[in-house]
C-alpha cells in the first residue's frame, strides 16, 4: 500500500483555489476519483491510462482510490488530469521526487501523453505565490500567462514524460520569463485603428472624449452608414492605458474564460467587446452548468460595445441595470455563488426609427410618429438612465469626406483625457469604489459640483424648455463636471451646463415628435 499528495487548483469565480490530490494505493481493482468530481474529472482515467500506455509508463493493476481535497468544493475542467497522473505515478514507486509537494501542477492529458493547455492559468499562479509553493507545472502553452507572477517558477512541459522527467531530475527545463514591464509598456497605447482615420463628426467625437474623461456611458443616435460603429471601435484608443493592476485582474477575467487568444502573456489594453444582438442572457452576464464570466465581465476595464441597441431583448438590457450600478455581477448556485468584476463603460448605438432614416438630411423616413415612440421605447427608461451622454449622429456630407485634411490622433485626445483622470483621481481620494465623475451619488454631487447662479438659471430654463425629466438633473451637471476637468477649471461654468445639455438629445419632449 502506497499513499502520494501532489497539489494542484481549482477554479472558483475569477480566483483559484489550491487543491489537494490524494492518491493511495491498496490491494484489489479499479480506479476511483472522491471528492465531487464532474463529468470531465471522472473521464480523466481514460486520458491517464492512454496517456500512460503511449508515454511507456505503467497502470498498476491495483485499486487506486483518487481524494480531490476540500472534497465539499466541485472540481470541474480537465486541468486535473496532469496532477493525477503524476500522484498515480509516485504512489506506485514510478516516480522519485523529494520536492513534489512544492509545486503546483495542472494540465490536461492527450491520449498520446502530450500536455494541452487550460483555463486560468494566470490565478494558479496567483494562489501558488500567494500560497508560498515553489513554482508552477503547467502546458507551454500557458507558461507565459503564468509567468507574469513575479518571484515564481514556471515550467512549461509538452508531454507527461517531460514532467516526470524534470520532476525525477533526469531533465532540466529553464523556468519561462517574461519581462512584464517592458512587455506591458510597449503595447498598452499601441493600436490598429485612430480617430485620424475619422473624417468630420467634430460634435461627436467631442462627446466620446467627455465621455472617456468621465467614465460616461454613451449612446449614439444616427442612420445607417453615418459612422457609429467607427467611431465606438476608436473609443480604448483614447481611454487612459491599463495600469499594471488592472492588466492583471482583466487578463485573470479573459485566462478563467478562455479568451485570451493570441494574447499569450499579459492583456495590456483595454478589452472592447460586441456582442451580437442575439446573444443570451447566461452569455451576457456569465454563469452557465458550469459557471464562466459573460460579456460584460469580459469587458472589465474596458468597453462593452452594443450596436443596435432596441434589437437585444428586453430582458437582455434589463440584467444589465444591477452590473451598471455595482460594476459587479453576482451568479448564485443553490450551493454557492461566484461573483465577477464588471466596471465596464457602456458604449451603445441605434437607429432614430425602424427605417433608420429619421432626422436624416437627404432621405426621407417612411415611419410613422407611433412607429418611432414604440422603437425609442424598446430602451427602458431605467436603463435610459444610466446613460449619461445621448448624442445624435449626422452622417458626414461627401465633401467633407473627401477634404484632405488631418483629423487629430487619438494619442492627442488621449492625453487630455488621462489629464481628467488625474483630476478626478485626486478629487475622489480615500473615497472607496469611486474614480470618475459618472460614480458620483447626489451627495457627492451636491459636495463637487456647486453651480453659480448663471448656471442654475441656463439649467432651470432648459429642464422647462425642453421638458427634461428631474433624473436627467444629475446627468447633466456630472457631465458638466467632466467638460470643466477637461478644461481644468475648478467652477462649473453655464459654458460647461450648456454643452452637457446637448448632449441630452433623447430626453427632448420634441424627440420623435411628428406628424403619422
Amino acid at each position: 500500500m502506497s499513499f502520494t499528495r501532489v497539489y494542484s487548483s481549482a477554479l472558483v469565480g475569477i480566483d483559484a483555489l489550491c487543491v489537494e490530490v490524494e492518491v493511495n494505493v491498496s490491494a484489489g481493482l479499479g480506479m476511483y476519483l472522491v471528492g465531487l468530481p464532474d463529468s470531465a474529472v471522472k473521464e480523466s482515467q481514460e486520458r491517464i491510462r492512454s496517456a500512460f500506455e503511449n508515454s511507456d509508463l505503467r497502470m498498476v493493476g491495483k485499486k487506486i482510490v483518487v481524494n480531490l481535497a476540500p472534497a465539499d468544493l466541485k472540481k470541474e475542467g480537465s486541468a486535473l488530469d496532469l496532477p493525477i497522473a503524476i500522484a498515480i505515478l509516485a504512489a506506485t514507486e514510478q516516480l522519485d521526487c523529494d520536492h513534489l509537494q512544492r509545486w503546483i501542477i495542472a494540465g490536461e492529458l492527450s491520449l498520446d501523453g502530450s500536455v494541452k493547455p487550460i483555463r486560468g492559468a494566470l490565478p494558479m499562479a496567483i494562489e501558488a505565490l500567494a500560497r508560498g509553493f515553489r513554482g508552477v507545472i503547467l502546458p507551454k502553452q500557458n507558461a507565459e500567462e503564468a509567468a507574469v507572477v513575479e518571484s515564481l517558477e514556471v515550467i512549461g512541459v509538452e508531454s507527461l514524460r517531460e514532467a516526470v522527467e524534470f520532476l525525477s531530475d533526469r531533465r532540466e527545463i529553464a523556468p519561462t520569463e517574461v519581462a512584464v514591464q517592458t512587455l506591458f509598456e510597449e503595447s498598452r497605447t499601441r493600436y490598429g485603428e485612430d480617430f485620424a482615420d475619422v473624417r468630420g463628426q467634430e460634435y461627436v467625437k467631442r462627446a466620446l472624449e467627455v465621455a472617456a474623461a468621465g467614465g460616461h456611458n454613451i449612446i449614439m443616435i444616427g442612420a445607417p452608414g453615418s459612422g457609429k460603429t467607427m467611431l465606438a471601435r476608436r473609443m480604448p484608443t483614447i481611454m487612459p492605458p491599463l495600469s499594471l493592476e488592472e492588466a492583471l485582474e482583466t487578463t485573470k477575467i479573459h485566462s478563467v474564460a478562455g479568451k485570451l487568444g493570441s494574447e499569450k502573456g499579459l492583456l495590456s489594453r483595454r478589452p472592447f467587446r460586441s456582442p451580437h444582438h442575439l446573444a443570451s442572457a447566461v452569455a451576457m452576464v456569465g454563469g452557465g452548468t458550469n459557471p464562466q464570466p459573460g460579456e460584460i465581465s469580459l469587458a472589465h476595464n474596458g468597453i462593452l460595445f452594443l450596436d443596435e441597441l432596441p434589437e437585444f431583448g428586453r430582458s437582455i438590457l434589463e440584467v444589465l441595470r444591477q452590473p451598471m450600478e455595482d460594476k459587479m455581477v453576482t451568479v448564485a448556485r443553490a450551493k454557492y455563488s461566484v461573483a465577477y468584476p464588471a466596471n465596464f463603460m457602456l458604449v451603445a448605438s441605434m437607429n432614430p426609427c425602424p427605417c433608420g432614416y429619421y432626422n436624416h438630411p437627404t432621405k426621407e423616413c417612411n415611419c410613422s410618429r407611433h412607429a418611432v415612440e414604440k422603437y425609442l421605447n424598446k430602451i427602458s427608461g431605467p436603463l435610459m438612465d444610466r446613460i449619461d451622454i445621448q448624442i445624435e449622429v449626422i452622417p458626414v456630407e461627401y465633401e467633407q469626406m473627401s477634404r484632405p485634411t488631418e483629423a487629430e490622433p487619438s494619442a492627442a485626445i488621449r492625453e487630455r483625457v488621462i489629464a481628467a483622470r488625474e483630476v478626478q483621481r485626486k478629487r475622489f481620494e480615500g473615497i472607496e469604489g469611486v474614480f470618475t465623475n459618472a460614480m458620483m451619488n447626489s451627495a457627492m454631487i451636491a459636495e463637487f459640483c456647486p453651480l453659480d447662479e448663471p448656471s442654475r438659471r441656463l439649467l432651470a430654463r432648459a429642464m422647462e424648455r425642453f421638458s427634461l425629466s428631474a433624473r436627467a438633473y444629475d446627468r447633466i451637471v456630472k457631465v458638466a463636471r467632466t467638460i470643466a476637468d477637461l478644461a481644468g477649471e475648478e467652477q462649473i461654468s453655464s459654458a460647461h451646463i450648456g454643452e452637457a445639455l446637448g448632449y441630452r438629445n433623447l430626453d427632448r419632449d420634441s424627440w420623435g415628435c411628428k406628424e403619422s
